[in-house]
């Protein structure tokens, strides 16, 4: 899909150092912003972020062969004096305008994910259950800010179906941001936790952070919310005019009950055996837990609004990304990791199947990070849950100058370990454990947990 000169100017402005004869050969194949991957009929743009500086990198480029770059004023001097190029005031935000410009040229349908836990597992989700439409194109990892979400769009072809964006935020106004350059046809938002609470102040500032996801889409979409936040749907009134789904998840035994006629879609969860029963459709999954079945019935949603239609009975086998679901067998244990972040709905969630899995369990917790002047009372929370609970022990791992703090706390040394260093972890959990035992890993991105996960039997 190509980029035409006259499509750029309309977009950046008029390029200069143009020479006579040259317009019929300025089609671009691809936007780069990557000096090692740029082929010589792409646009390259020197973005200029907080650690790096594309600028540094155009006489890499040059030397490839491009036939133009984007650079921000007053880096002319960077090249040739007779190079054609166009000169902006924010190569980011013209980054953001040519991302734009490809969504015009898109004629697909455009998802796009926010929420404060699960996201990530929502998207891969869809992923997988829009494959009945044909090829998907699905944002790679956690490319959910303004760079990883324009260079996913970008990378989208015309043999994708559909599109399929995380949005992710550390502040009010980024989600409008990438919901404005990308204009999405369904929005999701999976939940309002507390992750990032310590930077937006408090849950409302998160809600509010959320539902901008909204403010640029197609007003004949669609958002697709959980049932049972009153707040959320409020708030995204304020916002959206237009069409919301809500849905439900309940327990299998809620099933004989009689629900009042609304129009919530609602699933109910066999945990014995991991089904789901959607409407007349059943399905099964190969991720454990209540919190995947959840964000599994927002992947239904969206099929069913893009037309999908299932079988009776339907069976999804989902590939864990690293640090979340990934269940590994060490010599003696059953390790189920999800150390790849924490917040306290992710970790009472985890803990809740941690609790249905067999023999005796074992936690290794990451202190969760950005919860600001709360974190104590949500960490407090979750030391209730677990010495409330048949968790055999506890590792829990902070910061020195919190340790004194929560060792005062975890008065039970048999249930709780206080430590401040990972590399005490696997020695000390290779103590208590024994063979079929099984053990939940899960913290803050900050510890790297990951790291571990071989040391221990």
């Amino acid at each position: 899909m190509e980029f035409s000169l006259l499509e750029l100017n309309n977009v950046l402005g008029h390029i200069k150092n143009l020479g006579k004869g040259k317009n019929d050969f300025f089609n671009f194949k691809n936007i780069s912003i990557d000096s090692r991957t740029i082929l010589k009929n792409d646009l390259f743009i020197a973005i200029k972020g907080k650690t790096f500086d594309g600028h540094s990198f155009l006489p890499e480029v040059l030397q490839k062969g491009v036939k133009s770059v984007v650079i921000q004023k007053g880096m002319q001097k960077l090249l040739p004096c007779d190079f054609p190029c166009w000169i902006v005031n924010d190569t980011l935000e013209a980054f953001q305008k040519l991302t734009l410009l490809k969504r015009k040229k898109l004629k697909i349908p455009i998802v796009a994910i926010t929420g404060s836990v699960g996201k990530t597992t929502t998207k891969e989700m869809i992923g997988v259950v829009l494959k009945k439409i044909g090829r998907i194109k699905i944002s790679h990892a956690n490319f959910n800010n303004e760079i990883g979400v324009g260079l996913t769009m970008l990378a989208t072809d015309i043999e994708d179906k559909v599109l399929v964006l995380e949005m992710g935020m550390r502040g009010l106004g980024e989600i409008e941001n990438l919901s404005k350059y990308c204009e999405p046809d369904i929005a999701v938002i999976t939940n309002i936790g507390t992750a990032h609470i310590g930077l937006l102040g408090s849950k409302k500032n998160i809600t509010y952070a959320k539902c901008e996801i909204s403010k640029f889409l197609n007003p004949k979409g669609v958002v697709i919310i959980p049932a049972n936040d009153s707040f959320l749907a409020a708030t995204l009134q304020e916002y959206w005019k237009g069409r919301v789904i809500k849905v439900e998840l309940l327990e299998i035994e809620n099933k004989k009950k009689s629900f009042h006629k609304d129009e919530i879609l609602r699933g109910f969860y066999n945990q014995s055996n991991r089904k789901i029963l959607i409407e007349e459709n059943t399905f099964e999954i190969s991720f454990d837990g209540f919190h995947n079945a959840s964000n599994f019935l927002f992947a239904y949603a969206v099929a069913k609004e893009l037309g999908i239609n299932f079988e009776s009975f339907n069976k999804f086998d989902f590939v864990s990304l690293e640090g979340r679901n990934k269940i590994l067998k060490s010599v003696k244990t059953t390790i189920y990791d999800e150390s790849y972040n924490a917040s306290p709905e992710s970790v009472k969630a985890c803990i809740k199947n941690l609790l249905e899995k067999p023999r005796n369990q074992f936690f290794i917790f990451g202190s969760m990070q950005e919860l600001g002047e709360e974190s104590e009372k949500y960490h407090k929370e979750i030391f209730n849950l677990i010495y409330n609970s048949d968790i055999e022990k506890c590792l829990f791992i902070c910061e020195k100058e919190n340790k004194e703090i929560y060792s005062s706390y975890l008065k039970d040394k048999k249930k709780f370990l206080v430590l401040n260093n990972i590399k005490d972890v696997p020695k000390e959990i290779n103590k208590y454990t024994k063979k079929g035992d099984s053990i939940l890993i899960k913290g803050s991105r900050c510890w790297q947990l990951e790291k571990i996960i071989e040391l221990i039997k």
